[in-house]
């Protein structure tokens, strides 16, 4: 929905692909002006399957394939097999993704040009044996991680030793449903880490800029559930340097589109390069409000051959936020909660945003993730940000499924989060307080309600009720009508 809005506003026709769990999903039935079925429900046999999304290309007559935020959004086979086809991939070439999109080939790079990464190995490992003897060697705890994909999938943390085999499996299969790249690289975890990313753009004319960072620390399970931008912990010099790090970073492989840069930042503020996402961020928005550039625009000029519009630096303006509204249950150990949505009331008002493919009647499935919706909003300063969204979260209604609304509202009224330096952390360490619990109270008040009301009905009834003739065909008062 967010490309074809761009793409309508560029005056460009587009063409949506759709698996059969999708069929009924907003940018094929509202914005696509042509719309294709690329297979079953699984993404193995459908958005995964290079050759079915080409062959929808070719079959409408599209110049261009956008890969979005996940599937084959980092897949540098996808990216040759579409130029192949005489079609432009809207993203960077096939030999900066194999350098920079497999995360271990990214490590290796960046260590050759002289860029602090987190230690960890810059292969990917054969065996779980290797792996194991790997990790034993760095110590505990460890990271997990997909080499062929990012978005949290196929990540796992390892506190200890016995927990190693169980968490390869996880990840090695998730990686192969998310990415259909099950190779498994290890990183030293970073105590008390900060998540900040740094947005570059290239160009084919050799240029290179970044758009400042975004926080990505509000996270659990490694999935992001609130960005912001600016970050709370960057200084202007801070945002410089990391700054000048990732466009070297991206000039190094001449990157050409939107890409991400991130980092983990310890509590000393030192930063090291984690990885490089070479696509568009689902959390691009905050970046948009925050600089006044629709970066779906400058992808789609930058891959029509335009240079980029920028090259100097762009300070933030004001302060944006970010919260990823999920079909799932936080109270459930964030079991997904899928079904039809019944009723939706979507927030509005001044500089809120929502970025959604739902609406009301509309059936979320268990196959993709649980994601149903951004939303964004600007102010000038980061507390009237935090009103802004909490306003607006109050003003979001779905009904028919369960949604993590409610635990987005107590992240950001938390004091932690509000204080502004959070980590990666944050969320596990505050579960407790962040889950949504019926307080005793409301439970005895509704309790007590419940017998106020069953003893005025019994008292009702008990007025009405006339007793029974004994005589033949009378009604019993235990007993129906007799015959």
């Amino acid at each position: 929905m967010r490309v074809m809005r761009t793409c309508r506003e560029l005056g460009i026709a587009t063409v949506a692909v759709y698996s059969e769990a999708d069929r009924s999903a907003l940018h094929v039935v509202r914005l696509a002006d042509q719309a294709y079925c690329v297979g079953p429900a699984p993404s193995r046999e459908s958005y995964l399957v290079q050759e079915k999304i080409i062959e929808a290309a070719k079959k409408s007559g599209a110049d261009a394939i956008h890969p979005g935020y996940g599937f084959l959004s980092e897949n540098p086979d996808f990216v040759r097999a579409v130029e192949k086809a005489g079609i432009v991939f809207i993203g960077p070439s096939a030999q900066a993704m194999d350098t920079m999109g497999n995360k271990t080939r990214a490590r290796a790079h960046m260590v050759k040009a002289g860029v602090p990464v987190v230690p960890g190995s810059t292969e990917p490992f054969a065996s779980f044996e290797e792996a194991k003897a790997y990790a034993d060697n760095i110590g505990y705890p460890v990271m997990l991680k997909a080499a062929g994909g990012g978005g949290g999938k196929g990540m796992r943390k390892v506190e200890e030793a016995k927990d190693i085999q169980s968490a390869w499996t996880t990840a090695k299969n998730e990686a192969m449903g998310a990415f259909g790249n099950d190779a498994i690289y290890i990183e030293k975890f970073v105590e008390e880490p900060h998540h900040v990313e740094i947005q570059v753009f290239g160009d084919t004319h050799g240029n290179v800029i970044h758009l400042n960072e975004r926080e990505c620390s509000a996270q659990r399970r490694n999935q992001k559930v609130i960005e912001e931008s600016p970050s709370p912990i960057i200084s202007p010099e801070l945002r410089a340097q990391m700054g000048e790090v990732a466009v070297k970073a991206a000039q190094s492989v001449n990157y050409v589109g939107a890409g991400t840069i991130e980092f983990l930042v310890d509590k000393h503020r030192n930063f090291y390069f984690l990885e490089m996402n070479t696509r568009l961020q689902v959390e691009h928005p905050v970046t948009e409000l925050t600089t006044g550039i629709d970066l779906v625009n400058w992808q789609i000029r930058i891959a029509n051959g335009e240079k980029l519009p920028f090259l100097r630096p762009i300070s933030p303006r004001g302060h944006a936020i970010e919260a990823r509204i999920y079909a799932e249950n936080p109270d459930n150990n964030y079991m997904p909660s899928p079904g039809r949505i019944t009723y939706m009331r979507v927030p509005g008002g001044h500089n809120v945003r929502n970025d959604t493919g739902v609406y009301a009647g509309y059936t979320v499935t268990n196959h993709y993730d649980p994601m149903v919706s951004k939303l964004s909003v600007w102010a000038p300063t980061r507390d009237e940000a935090i009103a802004r969204l909490r306003e607006a979260l109050k003003e979001y209604v779905v009904k028919g499924i369960t949604t993590n609304i409610p635990y987005l509202l107590n992240i950001i009224g938390h004091a932690e989060f509000q204080g502004g330096n959070y980590d990666t952390g944050f969320l596990l360490r505050n579960h407790e307080d962040l889950v949504t619990k019926k307080n005793p109270k409301d439970v005895r008040t509704a309790l007590l309600a419940a017998a106020v009301y069953a003893h005025q009905k019994n008292e009702t009834l008990a007025k009405k009720f006339v007793p029974p003739s004994q005589g033949k065909g009378s009604i019993s008062a235990w007993r129906g009508r007799r015959k």
